[in-house]
């Protein structure tokens, strides 16, 4: 076979051959190279997998025409390059892979046929908790309770990086994805032969995390979507894009002496949270993004998520190329990346005037000041100077304002003791301290918030406050966690480097830090370890409380582990607004931890500076950071180290070697992990009793024939909900009780309350999964009025009881579901239960009157028919009750967008038929549908092709 080149584009360079962007542009089509950066990468997608089935010409006519101020509606079938996991949500992902192998066995084909068809990287990055800190054993010691607490994913995860030639995993304690990617993943441009020619093309990902833009800042396009888009993906199947508008953000000056990246990235997230950016892409150009460095377009990239778009790009310059030296890329790789990306006009970071943006905006780097963000949110920064009056403003300001609602209590001061803790009154209180011979409880409303994390029992003292000292007084806007975390700085030597320096200017100056904050150092990278410790700083990190807990995302996603109990029952006992200081990118309350409520984000080096102080509500620039044991008041400007200082340590400190040691065999590092022992073989040795791992029955009764269309008909309802239902309200998420239909499963099994974990945990346990979608405390089903939960009414009889057990009633009657929504169905994060567990449940309709993009390409992907109102048209105008019955009527031939017929029958008898558009917009959709699913269609596929 040739290779497909419908547009005659295809060029050569010394290295290979090559879809030309510039010869598409030869063709009369607008000039191409007027595109934002981020679009052209996007249409060489288009252009190179253009085959008439999954890409049409149309596609890529469209893409190369894109209007700048009115992008046309549509989607965009954007294949990518490859796809990268964390554990967290790439079990499943792992877990359907194995399923579609058994499947594939059972009529008779070769397992090993299903394989990723783009490279897959899982790095288990997601599971390690801060359960010990401050001391020299706290890493060894929160690895060993890791691979405790996670044995059964582990043991399948290892199954897996043997059984997949497409599939690497990365193990514990090697780094964060993110990271990972950055440093040594990434190649910006592939390489690979295809019918036996040599072709390049750009390197383009999915993650399923959000923070996967973190890329952007190497030049690579990229970004977080949910699993089922990944497993698409992963099959080599179009992602779902929607054409974007491309928001440039042209940065000019350079940032002042004592300016970090991360203030820069708190000043741009605040910038275009404010614009409204969200579902956009934004492109950074001008001498002001020439002038970054990788690292700090990096962290930029990282927090798209959190200003709201899809991607951050930098384009690719000089200075992509001195990074991909100094990480250890071998010279034939750069060289490639700037010979294809000139040949592409690619290559470098355009000036002003030469891109045509949707809009465009301006931001002074010189205007930047350093600068911290929270309490509650990433956007909402602070000028580092005014932390202290904000705090103290939030402090008073009431709860139904965004604030804390203090304003008629003086702050209580409690100091704890080895056999308790006594509080202090106001000193112009007149009265003197008082022993609490009791704990008052404070209202304590807090829901878990973090979902992909576990959810944890304390197996040991946390360790960092075993020695009390007499200073350990807690009251409002005292630090108790203080987290040198997260991928997003620690991926910035030079933030990291400053943060060092500054902890030996305060050691040299006799500082300590408080015994009652829990400080911890979590890299992304064990490179970072390798440079501090080759500057000599890990020793002074070290003496101020900031040891090793580990290589993991920790902190960042709320795995910060147990407080010392005394400290946390303080807190809620007086109901204190204790406060966190991190690295990091989120800092919604009770994410970092259920009892911290003021949650700030904010560089290393300010991160040390706030752990020495012990406090949030201090002005830094006029009140001592602390005193020297001499008495002497040492102010932040006394430690802060200056850019040449910074820069001296990284020319001495780092070098290319250490990057190519460290990662020469990530997948062995880690003896713990290489001690797993596991079943071999092509496909996975199923363990009945695992209360992880089970073989989903997606695939069960696999025939290679396309199956007999369902017939619709005679259908009863499971829910009727409202506008804005979200895929959190859909989606199992967060830890669970013992009363829920998850929780009793899990007893019955033997499984204690303690060890229930997170829906999170067992995403890879269907039975768990299923009994936790619809079962949001909030989630209100307008069947049963007045009553929140998952629970609906079982018809006909009306009795109310659980979602879980009206479906398992209904599936043993052979009766298939329909629900009701109204606007925007499906809104919020991408999540894959939040359609396959309706699938599981018998849902085989969803009516709306909108969905969001991406879950109703997830509910086909699950096989499940997406159907809109007309008009004005909802179910309640329509007298929707719930106690109908419900079938739908259309042509034999399934066309994109078509018209069907809802036939609604009333317990009367009467009868009403009322026209709906079908939301399967595409052929490729219908194609989804009508077998079952991505996963058979992709089985299919396969067979299909072995047997031409």
């Amino acid at each position: 076979m040739s290779l497909p080149d419908p547009f005659k584009t295809i060029r050569a360079i010394k290295q290979g051959k090559y879809y030309s962007l510039p010869a598409l542009g030869e063709q009369g089509l607008p000039s191409i190279k007027r595109l934002p950066v981020s679009i052209r990468i996007i249409l060489e997608s288009l252009l190179r997998n253009c085959d008439e089935r999954r890409v049409k010409k149309e596609d890529v006519i469209k893409m190369a025409m894109w209007n700048a101020k009115n992008p046309q509606e549509g989607d965009v079938p954007f294949i990518v390059s490859r796809v990268i996991l964390q554990d967290f949500t790439g079990v499943p992902l792992l877990v359907d892979l194995a399923a579609m192998r058994d499947a594939m066995a059972s009529v008779g084909g070769n397992p090993i046929a299903i394989e990723p068809q783009v490279p897959v990287d899982l790095v288990i990055d997601h599971s390690v908790q801060v359960d010990r800190a401050r001391t020299p054993d706290s890493f060894t010691f929160n690895m060993e309770v890791e691979f405790q607490r996670n044995c059964e994913r582990y043991t399948f995860l290892k199954w897996g990086q043997q059984a997949f030639e497409t599939f690497q995993v990365i193990p514990p304690a090697i780094g964060i994805v993110h990271q990972i990617n950055l440093e040594h993943i990434a190649t910006v441009v592939f390489s690979q032969k295809i019918y036996g020619e040599n072709i390049l093309f750009l390197d383009t990902l999915v993650g399923t995390d959000s923070h996967t833009t973190m890329i952007n800042g190497l030049g690579v396009v990229g970004w977080g979507v949910g699993g089922i888009e990944a497993e698409a993906a992963m099959l080599g199947q179009p992602v779902s894009l929607q054409t974007p508008e491309v928001i440039g953000v042209y940065l000019k000056g350079v940032l002042r002496e004592g300016v970090t990246a991360t203030d820069l990235t708190l000043r741009i997230t605040e910038m275009l949270r404010q614009e409204k950016v969200v579902g956009k892409f934004v492109e950074f150009f001008g001498e002001g993004a020439a002038s970054l460095t990788v690292a700090d377009r990096a962290t930029i990239g990282n927090m798209a998520p959190e200003y709201g778009a899809t991607i951050g790009f930098f384009p690719v310059d000089q200075k992509t190329l001195e990074y991909l030296e100094m990480t250890g890329r071998d010279s034939k790789s750069i060289a490639l990346v700037r010979d294809y990306l000139v040949a592409q006009g690619l290559f470098g970071i355009p000036s002003k005037g030469e891109i045509d943006f949707s809009k465009e905006l301006e931001l002074d780097l010189s205007s930047i000041c350093p600068s911290v963000s929270g309490p509650k949110r990433p956007q909402d920064r602070i000028n580092l100077f005014d932390i202290k009056a904000r705090f103290q403003e939030l402090l008073v300001t009431p709860v139904a304002s965004g604030g804390y609602g203090k304003e008629n209590e003086k702050a209580p001061l409690v100091s704890i003791h080895a056999d308790g803790y006594c509080c202090l009154l106001p000193h112009d209180s007149g009265g003197t301290s008082q022993i609490n011979s009791f704990k008052p409880k404070a209202a304590w409303s807090e829901q878990e918030m973090v979902e992909n994390r576990p959810v944890t029992r304390v197996v040991a003292t946390p360790g960092y406050a075993e020695i009390l000292s007499s200073d350990m007084v807690l009251t409002h806007g005292t630090v108790v966690i203080a987290a040198i975390t997260s991928c997003t700085n620690t991926s910035n030597p030079s933030v990291m480097l400053s943060a060092g320096l500054l902890a030996k200017k305060a050691v040299e100056k006799g500082l300590m830090v408080s015994s009652k904050v829990k400080s911890s150092l979590a890299p992304g990278s064990r490179v970072v370890s390798d440079y501090l410790k080759k500057a000599g700083l890990q020793k002074y990190l070290d003496a101020l409380g900031f040891q090793l807990v580990g290589y993991g995302c920790t902190t960042c996603i709320g795995n910060s582990g147990p407080l010392d109990e005394r400290i946390e029952d303080v807190i809620k006992d007086h109901d204190l607004i204790s406060a966190s200081v991190l690295s990091g990118n989120r800092n919604f309350e009770a994410r970092i931890h259920s009892a911290v409520k003021a949650n700030f984000l904010m560089s290393p080096p300010l991160v040390v500076a706030f752990a020495i102080a012990g406090r949030v509500d201090i002005n830094l620039e006029k009140e001592p950071l602390a005193y020297s044991q001499q008495g002497e008041a040492v102010y932040l400007k006394d430690i802060w180290p200056s850019s040449d200082e910074i820069e001296k340590v990284m020319k001495e400190s780092i070098d290319p070697s250490m990057f190519k040691n460290r990662y020469a065999h990530i997948t062995k590092d880690n003896p713990a992990w290489e001690a797993i022992q596991t079943s071999g073989g092509a496909q996975y040795q199923w363990d009945s009793t695992s209360t992880y791992i089970q073989n989903p029955p997606y695939l069960e009764g696999f025939s290679i024939n396309l199956p007999k269309r369902i017939q619709l008909s005679q259908t009863r309802s499971l829910a009727i909900f409202g506008d804005s239902v979200t895929t959190d309200h859909i989606s199992p998420a967060g830890a669970f009780k013992s009363n829920s239909p998850a929780g009793e499963y899990l007893l019955s099994l033997g499984v204690k309350e303690d060890d229930f974990n997170s829906y999170g945990s067992r995403r890879g346990n269907h039975h768990v999964m299923m009994r936790g979608t619809f079962a949001n405390v909030r989630i209100r089903n307008k069947m049963v009025e007045g009553k929140e939960g998952g629970f609906t009414k079982l018809m006909p009889g009306g009795e109310v009881i659980t979602i879980f057990e009206a479906c398992q009633i209904y599936e043993k009657q052979k009766i298939l579901l329909i629900i009701f929504a109204g606007k925007d169905y499906g809104m919020g994060s991408s999540r894959d239960w939040a359609a396959k567990g309706p699938a599981l449940l018998g849902v085989k309709v969803v009516v709306a009157q909108s969905f969001e993009r991406i879950h109703r390409s997830n509910l086909i992907g699950m096989g499940i028919l997406p159907l809109q109102f007309m008009g004005e048209e909802n179910a309640e105008s329509l007298g929707i009750r719930g106690d109908e019955l419900f079938s739908i009527e259309s042509s034999e031939e399934l066309t994109p967008k078509q018209e069907v017929n809802l036939v609604i029958q009333r317990p009367d008898q009467s009868i009403q038929h009322v026209k709906l558009l079908s939301r399967l917009d595409t052929a490729l959709e219908i194609e989804y549908y009508l077998h079952g699913g991505i996963l058979p269609f992709v089985l299919r596929q396969l067979l299909m092709a072995k047997k031409l």
